[in-house]
């Protein structure tokens, strides 16, 4: 395949971050006798170019994925990717792990959830009922008990099948009466859009408790420290990881709520915009130490992630102006800052890793990067980045069975099911970004079905 098909319109600085792992991907497959390329669940499609297509295409491939999950059976009351993490390809837990991450893969599952109803123009009630059995758990069985300095807090991480969650269900990274402050901010951001979908007042109220227990809770941030630790004990407070990379989806809760007749959500957001563009931001060009920690069963001192710049970016992409005057050039950094450090060549492919510690083309991830890429071809009419975010998203669409049942991470091998945010409610938003964005552009179909 010739190195100049294999990602046309590629940044030239982006492939000398590549090159190597693409001449050695180049040197191997010379070496190996003509045959199918399988990549997850499927055979590889290539159009005449060399680029890669997806299996079926993005629409198609998250109805079938949406349809999987609808048929997911209830459980006290819930359907089960909702109380558990690790889900097989019939809808059971893994025996053989019990860790749960409530706050991230619920909060990001209404969030997906919400935008396929809207895109879908709310055809399917069943759609809303799920993204509510996520909003109830959250509310009713995922807090911390009413004390400490965070009372009545999301739950970071937990034990699956456990209604309500008891005191001491941290798992994975955080210690047993520890929570991670940013996952509170997803699940209160994620239930404000529940509430102005619903007007169910119940949502709002943890909502708006989370973020007051947050503004609480604020440090001074500098340039060692974020305005929040990555985890605190919710009875004493004590942090521990004096950095936590994504302070976006604070920024936005407190953004939501401002508009709500909180006062104090609008001083602390200024607070917390002014310590991401004084400190945050400038870090990106002296080593990343501020975007480090974001993953909950991650709790190493040095662990940047790609996760929390590209979430910031998509929210710079989305306000723009509103925001930040400098949205393009700040977005373009931390888009730069991922493809330096964590992208790589997967059978042939650019994809990108989660972090320092583990590189693998996990889905939320992945289609994270290819969303928010799609997103700022468009923001910017510029092609810089179209052809990455097309293959990331085409290579993405593999993990997917022909049943909808999807695969935690695409190009190991079949396989069904595994960890629930990357299979699935880490995913299927970033797919409607990208067919919102691809629908407003003006591009030739090269690279989509």
């Amino acid at each position: 395949m010739p190195f100049d098909k294999l990602i046309p319109a590629t940044p030239i600085k982006v492939l000398l971050f590549l090159l190597p792992a693409i001449l050695l991907s180049l040197s191997s497959e010379s070496q190996r006798p003509k045959q199918e390329v399988i990549i997850g669940n499927h055979q590889a499609i290539y159009d005449q170019q060399g680029m890669l297509l997806p299996w079926t295409d993005w629409q198609r491939a998250i109805n079938l994925e949406m349809n999987w999950y609808l048929n997911c059976p209830l459980t006290n009351g819930y359907p089960n990717f909702v109380w558990m993490t690790f889900m097989d390809g019939n809808y059971q837990p893994d025996k053989n792990r019990n860790d749960f991450i409530p706050a991230t893969q619920n909060g990001m599952g209404i969030i997906s959830y919400l935008k396929y109803y809207e895109y879908s123009k709310r055809q399917n009630k069943k759609v809303l009922d799920w993204a509510k059995y996520m909003g109830d758990y959250l509310v009713k069985e995922a807090n911390t008990p009413d004390e400490g300095k965070y009372p009545r807090f999301t739950r970071s991480t937990g034990i699956a099948g456990k209604f309500p969650q008891p005191a001491d269900c941290g798992r994975q990274g955080d210690k047993p009466y520890e929570i991670e402050p940013d996952k509170g901010a997803i699940a209160g951001y994620a239930l404000m859009l529940l509430y102005q979908e619903t007007h169910d007042r119940k949502y709002f109220d943890q909502a708006l408790h989370n973020a007051n227990v947050l503004v609480a809770n604020m440090r001074k941030g500098d340039s060692t420290q974020s305005p929040w630790p990555f985890r605190a004990d919710f009875r004493t407070g004590e942090g521990r990881g004096q950095v936590s990379g994504d302070m976006v989806f604070i920024l936005k809760l407190f953004d939501l709520l401002s508009g709500s007749g909180g006062v104090k959500m609008d001083s602390a957001g200024k607070e917390l915009w002014s310590w991401i563009i004084t400190y945050q931001l400038p870090d990106l060009s002296k080593g990343g130490k501020l975007w480090e920690q974001f993953f909950e069963d991650h709790d190493e001192d040095s662990d940047r992630t790609a996760w929390a710049p590209l979430n910031l970016a998509r929210w710079l992409l989305e306000k723009k102006e509103k925001l930040d005057p400098a949205w393009k050039q700040h977005a373009h950094d931390l888009i730069e800052f991922v493809n330096k450090n964590f992208t790589g060549i997967k059978q042939g492919i650019p994809i990108c890793g989660e972090q320092d510690h583990d590189k693998d083309p996990w889905g939320g991830i992945l289609s994270t990067y290819g969303s928010v890429l799609m997103m700022y071809t468009k923001a910017t009419n510029s092609d810089e980045y179209k052809s990455l975010a097309l293959q990331a998203l085409n290579f993405s669409t593999y993990a997917l069975n022909t049943d909808g049942c999807p695969c935690d991470r695409a190009g190991f091998g079949p396989c069904r099911g595994g960890w629930q945010e990357d299979a699935h409610t880490d995913k299927i938003h970033n797919y409607i970004d990208a067919l919102i964005a691809w629908k407003e552009l003006s591009f030739s179909s090269n690279g989509f079905r």
